[in-house]
């Protein structure tokens, strides 16, 4: 039997993740993630996210990781998974407020970056028309909690449907507010240097922020000082600009679509292996 690893050619994560528009859905993710001030201090304390030297590669390095993550056999996925969760152990953040001392992989923080993530996939899939129907978005977000078990949580304890994502936004949402962390690590990574030869990403990454930004959910876009209502008539335009993206990405031949070398290998043959099995299929 083919080892597909986590997912495979028929699973609703392949087809989600083979689209190039997903390109949206990191500056999204970073945005909601952000809001959760201890998973803000940790990062900020520890990764050269905020390192502007360095920080272009280390948003790479986690496009790498959910690459092989999502695509890789089960042997990838498992060292892939262990690497990460040794560097997480060593890893503490200090509340700068109180001076409390914690652990970076603390369950309630991990589980706050993998639904930061999941949502921000979810929501730019559907805008993008990528999920038609409500079955598929509950079945992407179930089969992220296999996802969620490679960082170190007990798949059982992730949401694992659309309502139960929706509800777990809702209770945390007390303890979320915008800190300067997140200001100035968002106007950043919005803005990463990067290399002389990829000059045109200083264009692309803010309008790819900017467009996020406009796609968040109401209470993420009420702690960044935004407008908070969430009405389809006037989220619109916004839809209408990321599928007009998407739209062109997909016109785009896949050799010239971006991403790492890891990221275009991973993707293009798990795009190989859904035209294999399924001779039908129009893959991004």
């Amino acid at each position: 039997m083919a080892d597909y690893g986590l997912f495979g050619p028929d699973s609703v994560t392949w087809r989600v993740h083979t689209d190039p528009v997903l390109a949206v859905a990191g500056f999204f993710a970073l945005a909601v993630q952000s809001l959760h001030p201890p998973t803000m201090w940790g990062t900020y304390q520890n990764s050269s996210l905020f390192d502007r030297q360095h920080a272009f590669a280390r948003l790479m390095r986690t496009g790498d990781f959910v690459a092989v993550r999502t695509f890789g056999g089960t042997a990838e996925v498992q060292q892939i998974g262990a690497r990460v969760r040794k560097i997480h152990t060593r890893l503490r953040g200090r509340n700068p407020e109180t001076g409390e001392v914690f652990r970076v992989d603390e369950p309630e923080n991990l589980l706050w970056v993998h639904c930061g993530e999941i949502i921000a996939y979810l929501r730019v899939a559907q805008r993008a028309g990528i999920l038609a129907t409500d079955a598929e978005a509950d079945t992407y977000v179930d089969e992220q909690r296999r996802a969620a078990a490679v960082v170190g949580l007990d798949p059982e304890s992730v949401p694992g449907s659309v309502a139960e994502l929706d509800a777990y936004f809702q209770r945390m949402l007390p303890q979320l507010r915008l800190t300067e962390e997140a200001r100035a690590g968002f106007r950043m990574w919005a803005n990463a240097p990067v290399p002389l030869w990829l000059a045109p990403l200083k264009i692309v990454y803010p309008t790819l922020a900017a467009l996020a930004f406009a796609l968040l959910p109401g209470w993420a876009r009420g702690l960044y000082g935004m407008p908070s209502w969430e009405n389809p008539v006037l989220d619109a335009p916004a839809t209408a600009a990321l599928r007009a993206l998407r739209m062109a990405m997909l016109a785009t031949p896949e050799r010239f679509r971006g991403g790492t070398p890891i990221q275009r290998r991973y993707i293009h043959h798990a795009l190989d292996l859904m035209r294999t099995d399924r001779p039908g299929l129009q893959a991004a």
